[in-house]
């Protein structure tokens, strides 16, 4: 899989250059003094390999972290975004400029594996729904400064991505609820704000329910309803809009709400609770 491949592919490569020039200058600063007791001709041979079973993802970020340092260092993949590896498998083999290689690892290596973890554990979240007709979301709960990078980490784990920003879709939320004075109050508001753009309501209550499905949404989220509320929501709606199952939401509380079958399953621990894979690089 590659950025290429996502729908908003243009914005994800802008960001991806801006977060790496970013990086690169908050880690080398003024110049990487380590680096210089290598000789500045030296050439050498580098592998990163996996110590842990996960899903790859993050190449595009690897290579722009050396590219930017080193455009004429060479990088040779063995897996691609999306591969099961296992642990000892070789990843990538680089080779060229050995101060430019040793510049470039942390930054190369925070990225390959920060994003194949969140990969990693998107993935065991969808196949924890396999066979069922329910979309695992992810959110807007992400490690700043990495929010297009961690939904592209969902989407290749085999979830699928929930509203990018505050931008492109409405979600009216108990606050905003409060704020404008109730839900019929904030929907008519939204058709107003932005008549093009698609509304979700959360709601807390099943009394909340009833008041949201006589609005114009597109989607209501059930916010910590049990398996059995979820039912009890799934039925009153009749298929008139789509349910959306979210709070708290982890493998085990899935596991009870999935056969009651909502629409959408968001997941806020998909990128705010993300264990970085075990990757090392080493010159050989």
């Amino acid at each position: 899989m590659f950025i290429s491949d996502m729908p908003y592919a243009k914005t994800l490569r802008d960001h991806l250059l801006r977060t790496v020039r970013f990086s690169l200058e908050e880690d080398i600063g003024t110049g990487d003094i380590t680096a210089k007791l290598i000789p500045e001709d030296q050439t050498a041979s580098a592998t990163v390999i996996t110590r842990e079973k996960g899903i790859l993802c993050g190449r595009e970020w690897f290579e722009e972290v050396f590219r930017q340092i080193d455009p004429t260092l060479e990088l040779t993949w063995a897996k691609q975004d999306g591969d099961t590896i296992e642990p000892n498998d070789t990843l990538v083999t680089i080779k060229g400029n050995t101060r430019a290689i040793l510049t470039a690892e942390r930054c190369a290596l925070n990225f390959l594996q920060t994003l194949s973890g969140t990969a990693t554990l998107a993935n065991q979240y969808a196949m924890a729904v396999n066979g069922k007709d329910i979309v695992v979301l992810d959110t807007r709960k992400t490690l700043p400064c990495l929010r297009l990078a961690q939904k592209y980490a969902t989407y290749v784990g085999g979830c699928q991505n929930h509203r990018l920003g505050l931008y492109d879709m409405f979600l009216i939320k108990e606050n905003h609820i409060a704020a404008c004075g109730g839900i019929a109050q904030a929907v008519s508001k939204a058709q107003e704000v932005a008549p093009d753009k698609r509304i979700e309501v959360e709601v807390e209550t099943i009394e909340q329910l009833k008041e949201a499905l006589e609005q114009p949404v597109d989607v209501i989220m059930l916010d910590n309803f049990d398996a059995e509320l979820t039912a009890k929501a799934i039925e009153m709606s009749n298929q008139k809009v789509k349910l959306e199952s979210s709070g708290n939401m982890d493998l085990n509380k899935i596991d009870d709400i999935i056969n009651t079958l909502p629409d959408f399953v968001s997941v806020g621990n998909l990128t705010k609770h993300v264990t970085a894979l075990d990757l090392s690089l080493r010159l050989g």
